[in-house]
């Protein structure tokens, strides 16, 4: 997916207007393939697009600090990169370990933009680790601006009555849990301004009965943000989400059936999933004060007919 050649290079995502036209290799929907938990995205194919060469940052974010959960990969990693060419110094979390490779791909792409980044081999599902990650951003940036719960965990089940209870509290702790305790330990260090945004789901809004336990954690961060919202508004301190429908990630290959991943997003109006960079987008501008008079809102980049309402 690329520019037409006499294009001109302009401030944001520098691809072509027509949203039918992707890598042409994702139409219809990727073709069939797994990987094993938590997935990786040098084994994608094909690859996704995280706005590497394809997003053009313009200082609406110069001289802030972000934190951004699952920054190692997929959505997360093309906010974090767009952040980073905003003006932003961006700290990342990753699952030590099976993600390091990704999480050192990404910190890569935010450090060449000429900012500070930071990579957090951490486990969110634990109330600690997120405070610790939250002090070791502020300890190494001096302060912390915009946070952004990203991180998720699912697990394709055919029935959800074979949703196990480690399952479920897995699944529960890493969406809606961990987004409450992140925030948490965020406002302690915001301050009027400073910006929160969750990432949800289509699936909040449009039944998905082999991710029933997902898509109410989705849910659940919708009815969170609006909730927060109100509480820090008088702090002058917004809250929004981001409700995406399929994209092209690791997540993906790692955690659905073989032969939903084969057409993945062929049945949305582009007939292809979304690239992780057009939902990061949506990210740039609520964190910036092109959105400053948002909050509690929900943008749903779905490719689906589908409202937040």
């Amino acid at each position: 997916m690329s520019m037409t050649p006499t294009a001109q290079r302009h401030h944001g995502l520098n691809l072509r207007r027509d949203p039918r036209q992707s890598d042409e290799r994702l139409e219809g929907g990727p073709p069939k393939q797994t990987q094993d938990w938590p997935g990786s995205d040098a084994e994608l194919k094909p690859q996704a697009d995280h706005g590497e060469e394809s997003y053009q940052g313009g200082n609406k974010l110069a001289g802030l600090q972000a934190l951004v959960t699952g920054g190692d990969s997929g959505i997360g990693r093309a906010i974090a990169i767009a952040f980073a060419r905003e003006g932003a110094d961006v700290a990342i979390t990753y699952v030590g370990g099976a993600e390091k490779r990704d999480a050192e791909q990404t910190l890569r792409w935010v450090e060449h933009a000429g900012v500070r980044g930071l990579a957090i081999g951490t486990e969110l599902r634990d109330r600690e680790n997120c405070r610790s990650a939250v002090e070791r951003t502020v300890a190494e940036f001096g302060g912390l601006n915009i946070l952004v719960n990203n991180a998720a965990f699912h697990v394709e089940t055919r029935d959800f009555r074979d949703i196990s209870p480690e399952q479920l509290d897995d699944t529960f702790r890493t969406n809606i849990y961990a987004y409450f305790w992140m925030a948490q330990e965020a406002v302690k260090h915001m301050r009027a301004g400073d910006a929160i945004i969750n990432t949800g789901s289509v699936v909040a809004m449009k039944p998905s009965p082999r991710l029933s336990d997902y898509a109410a954690t989705k849910a659940a961060d919708v009815n969170l943000t609006k909730n927060m919202a109100a509480s820090l508004a008088p702090e002058g301190i917004r809250v929004n989400c981001v409700a995406p429908g399929p994209v092209w990630t690791p997540l993906i290959a790692a955690t659905r059936y073989e032969e939903v991943v084969g057409g993945f997003g062929g049945t949305t109006y582009w007939e292809r999933p979304a690239q992780p960079i057009e939902i990061a987008t949506s990210f740039v501008f609520l964190a910036s004060t092109d959105a400053r008079y948002f909050t509690g809102e929900v943008l749903s980049p779905s490719g689906y007919p589908f409202t937040t309402r």
